[in-house]
């Protein structure tokens, strides 16, 4: 099960690096996410900065029905979308978290978008839970 700090539904896993991302790629479809878009972390410090760091990709991830559904109720909530999930390397272990949509999704302050919120969360909890299932 995740563990939710104040932003993240978060969980360690033992697979390596590569594999726990297509883990949470598998999962997110499942789901019903798509991936919207890509960063590699790693990469991008290490052209613009010349830094070296552990591996860290961000996975933008939408649910058509469920963006649609909330942008109807909101319509600036585009600044918060796509759901971000995101998977690192730190000290040999594979972490993995997804944004906690309802505490995000409380700043905005709409009743009306309660239950959506909780439904991506329950959903990202399951990518989480199942992607670092061993």
């Amino acid at each position: 099960m995740p563990t939710a700090t104040g932003y993240t539904l978060t969980a360690t896993t033992t697979a390596p690096f590569g594999e726990a991302v297509e883990r949470v790629r598998a999962e997110l479809k499942q789901e019903g996410f798509g991936v919207l878009c890509e960063i590699d972390v790693q990469a991008t410090l290490r052209a613009k900065l010349g830094v070296e760091s552990d591996r860290y990709i961000i996975l933008g991830a939408c649910n058509p029905p469920l963006a649609h559904r909330a942008l109807q109720a909101e319509p600036d909530l585009g600044v918060l979308l796509p759901c971000n999930v995101v998977v690192y390397e730190r000290d040999g272990k594979t972490q993995i978290s997804a944004v906690d949509a309802e505490r995000m999704l409380s700043i905005v302050g709409s009743d009306e978008l309660a239950e959506t919120a909780a439904e991506v969360r329950r959903r990202l909890s399951a990518v989480v839970e199942r992607a670092t299932a061993s």
